[in-house]
Parts: structure tokens; C-alpha cells; sequence
């Protein structure tokens, strides 16, 4: 079992930076698929981006590509998100989640694998 805890929301202008994080606590953080949701006011709760137990592997949802970037620290049971030149589309609660994989090569890329969420932190890019 995990618990997450997501960090780093804020409001910050079109065109600016944010880095997400989140806390992994519990055992065998690295036997852990994560990934980073968004869910925007009245939509689904979607993957932003994905990342293997091992780094190794990453998904980028087309949305993002080339702006966001996942990352993790095995050794401090982290992953981040780092979000680059933002835009209004951007907004909405940014959760993190974890899917247990062993040393299965995986990343997630839909809400049903997941079986651990943080609580979510708000990004707000306003218009």
C-alpha cells in the first residue's frame, strides 16, 4: 500500500512554470507504475503523463507533449511534474496515482489501473 501526497499547485500566468510533486509513502515505492491526472472544471479526470517503476519508460498525453515532463526519485519516494509554458487549458486539480507493477515495464494510462490517488492540488492558469 501507498499514500500520496500531491504539492505545488498555485496560480501562475500563461506562459509560466510550475513543478508538481508527490510524496510516496508506505513500502516498495519503486514497485510502483505513477502517473499525474488532470480534471478540469466539469470533465473527466484524464492522464497528463505516465512514468515506469524504473524512470525507464514515460508517457506524454498529446496535450502536453513537449511542455510537461514526468520524473521520479527512488530514493526519496517522489515524482514530480514539470510543467512548462502553461495555458488556460491547463487548469484543473492535478492528482497523482500509482499502480502496482513489480518490475512489470508499464506506465499508466487510464484511471481504472490505478489503485492509490493523492488528494489532488490546483493548477489555475487564468485567461
Amino acid at each position: 500500500q501507498v499514500q500520496l501526497v500531491e504539492s505545488g499547485g498555485g496560480l501562475v500566468q500563461a506562459g509560466g512554470s510550475l513543478r508538481l510533486s508527490c510524496a510516496a509513502s508506505g513500502r516498495a515505492f519503486s514497485s510502483y507504475a505513477m502517473a499525474w491526472f488532470r480534471q478540469a472544471p466539469g470533465k473527466e479526470r484524464d492522464v497528463v503523463a505516465g512514468i515506469s517503476w524504473s524512470g525507464d519508460n514515460t508517457y506524454d498525453a498529446n496535450s502536453v507533449k513537449g511542455r510537461f515532463t514526468i520524473s521520479r526519485d527512488n530514493a526519496k519516494n517522489a515524482v514530480y511534474l514539470q510543467m512548462n509554458s502553461l495555458k488556460t487549458g491547463d487548469t484543473g486539480v492535478y492528482y497523482c496515482a500509482a499502480r502496482l507493477t513489480g518490475t512489470y515495464i508499464a506506465t499508466i494510462r487510464t484511471r481504472s489501473e490505478c489503485r492509490y490517488w493523492g488528494q489532488g492540488t490546483q493548477v489555475t492558469v487564468p485567461s
